[in-house]
C-alpha cells in the first residue's frame, strides 16, 4: 500500500514536470523522498539507503562522462560544418524518385555518427522537411520516414546516450551491444528500406529548393575537410578504438575544422563547445542552434538520480512482489514479450525514454536473472523495446519533441515503419535466431 502510495506521487510528480514545463529533475528529487520514506517504513534508514544509492552512483560515472562528452560532440559538429556538409551533399544527389530513400539514409548515418535523435531531427529533419514541403512530398510521410532515421542511430550507436544509458544500467559492454543490436536490425532495416524505396517513388520530389542549397554555400565553407570530425567518430570504433577517446579525437578535429576551415574565433569555438552552437541571426544556421555541454548537464542530473533509485530498489528489495509477479508472467509469455508490455506502460506513464529505460531495468532486471538470462540478453531486449517504443507513444517526449522540431503531428507515426518493425522482427526471430539471447 505504501509503495503504491509512492509510485503514485513519483507519477503524479513526473505528470506535473510536463504540464508546468519544467525540468524533471524536481520529480525525481519528489520520488526519491518518497520512496526513501518506504524504505524507512521496512526497517532501513535514510543514511543506510543513501548509502546503497551511492553505490550504484559509483557504477554510473562512466556513463555521466560519456553524456558530457556528447554534449561536446553535438557543438563541435555544428560549429565545424561538419553536419552541414552531410545535408549539402545528400541534397546534392537528390533525385526525384529517391528523395524519401536519401532524407532516411542520411538520418541514420547522422543519427549513428552523432548518437543524438533530437539532434537529427533538429538539424537534418528541418531541412530535408522543408524540402518535402516546398517539393511537393506528403510531409506526413516525410516526418515519419525521418523520425525512423533518427532512431536508429539514438538505439545502436557507440555515441548515444541512449545506448550507453542501456550499458551502464545493465553492466554490459557498448561495443558488445553495438554488434548484436546491428544484428537484430539487419532484417527490420531491409524491409524498411524497401518500403521507402517503394513510397519514395510513390511520392517524387517536383524540385529542390535551391534557395536553401544557396543558403548553405552562403553560410559555411562546404570544404571536404568538414567530414573530418564524423570520419574520425565512424572509424576509430570499428578500429578497437575505445568510444571515449574516439569522441575526444572527433571533438579535437572539430574544434580545428571549426578555427581553420570555418574561420571561427578559437575562442568562440571553445564557448560554444561549452554553451553550444548560436548562429547570428535567423537564417538556415540557426537550425543548427544547440548542443554543448550544458545540454547534457540535466541529462546527466537525471541520470545520477536514477541510479540512488536502483540502488535502493535492488538492495532494499523494495519491488520484490511486483519482481516476482514479473518473473512468473516471463515464464508463462516469454520474457521479450513482458518487457514490451512493460516498455509500453512506462513509457505511457513516466513519458520519458530515459525514465522508461531505468524503471525496465529496476523491474526486469531480477525477473531476467531468475529466468536465467544474460544481463547480455537484458541489454538486448530492452535495446528492442523501450528504446524504440518511447518514440512511437505520442505524447512522450521521444516521440513529440523530434514531431515538434519537424513541424508534424501524430499522423506520421504510423510511416515511422523502423520504431516497430524491430521489436516485431525480433519478438518473431529471438527465438530461433537468437536462442542465447
Amino acid at each position: 500500500m505504501i509503495l503504491g502510495i509512492a509510485f503514485f506521487v513519483f507519477i503524479a510528480s513526473m505528470i506535473a514536470t510536463i504540464v508546468l514545463d519544467i525540468s524533471m529533475v524536481w520529480a525525481l528529487v519528489v520520488g526519491l523522498v518518497a520512496f526513501l520514506f518506504v524504505g524507512t517504513t521496512r526497517g532501513f534508514s535514510v543514511k543506510e539507503q543513501m548509502e546503497m544509492g551511492f553505490e550504484s552512483l559509483k557504477e554510473s560515472k562512466g556513463v555521466v562522462q560519456i553524456m558530457l562528452i556528447i554534449g561536446l560532440i553535438t557543438a563541435t559538429w555544428r560549429v565545424s560544418g561538419t553536419i552541414t556538409v552531410f545535408v549539402y551533399y545528400g541534397i546534392k544527389i537528390i533525385t526525384p524518385s529517391i528523395f524519401l530513400l536519401v532524407a532516411y539514409l542520411l538520418a541514420c548515418l547522422l543519427s549513428y555518427a552523432l548518437g543524438t535523435s533530437y539532434g537529427v531531427a533538429g538539424t537534418v529533419g528541418v531541412i530535408f522537411m522543408a524540402l518535402a514541403r516546398s517539393g511537393g512530398v506528403d510531409p506526413v510521410i516525410a516526418a515519419g520516414v525521418i523520425l525512423s532515421g533518427v532512431y536508429f542511430g539514438d538505439r545502436c550507436a557507440p555515441t548515444s546516450s541512449c545506448a550507453n544509458l542501456v550499458a551502464g544500467v545493465t553492466g554490459t559492454d557498448i561495443f558488445t551491444n553495438v554488434k548484436m543490436m546491428m544484428r537484430t536490425a539487419g532484417l527490420p532495416f531491409a524491409v524498411t528500406l524497401a518500403a521507402y524505396g517503394f513510397l519514395s517513388v510513390q511520392n517524387p520530389i517536383s524540385h529542390v529548393d535551391e534557395t536553401l542549397v544557396a543558403a548553405f554555400e552562403e553560410q559555411f565553407s562546404l570544404s571536404y575537410l568538414a567530414f573530418i570530425p564524423a570520419v574520425f567518430m565512424l572509424l576509430l570504433p570499428f578500429l578497437k578504438v575505445r568510444v571515449k577517446h574516439a569522441m575526444l579525437v572527433s571533438i579535437v578535429s572539430g574544434i580545428l575544422v571549426a578555427w581553420l576551415v570555418q574561420g571561427v574565433g578559437l575562442v568562440d569555438v571553445l564557448h560554444t563547445c561549452i554553451f553550444g552552437y548560436h548562429a547570428e541571426g535567423e537564417g538556415l544556421g540557426a537550425i543548427l542552434n544547440g548542443g554543448g555541454l550544458v545540454s547534457m548537464v540535466e541529462v546527466s542530473i537525471i541520470l545520477a538520480i536514477s541510479s540512488l533509485y536502483s540502488g535502493i530498489f535492488s538492495n532494499t528489495n523494495m519491488l520484490g512482489e511486483l519482481q516476482d509477479m514479473l518473473g512468473r508472467a516471463c515464464t508463462k509469455l516469454g520474457k521479450f514479450s513482458v518487457m514490451t508490455m512493460m516498455s509500453i506502460a512506462m513509457v505511457a506513464i513516466f513519458c520519458n525514454q530515459t525514465i522508461a529505460i531505468l524503471m525496465c531495468n529496476d523491474l526486469m532486471k531480477r525477473p531476467y536473472y531468475d529466468c536465467g538470462a544474460s544481463k547480455e540478453e537484458l541489454a538486448m531486449d530492452m535495446a528492442n523495446s523501450v528504446v524504440l517504443i518511447s518514440g512511437l507513444i505520442p505524447w512522450c517526449i521521444a516521440c513529440n519533441v523530434p514531431l515538434t522540431f519537424m513541424g508534424a503531428d501524430p499522423s506520421s507515426v504510423p510511416y515511422a515503419l523502423y520504431l516497430y518493425i524491430v521489436p516485431l522482427c525480433y519478438w518473431i526471430t529471438k527465438k530461433h535466431w537468437y536462442p542465447t539471447r
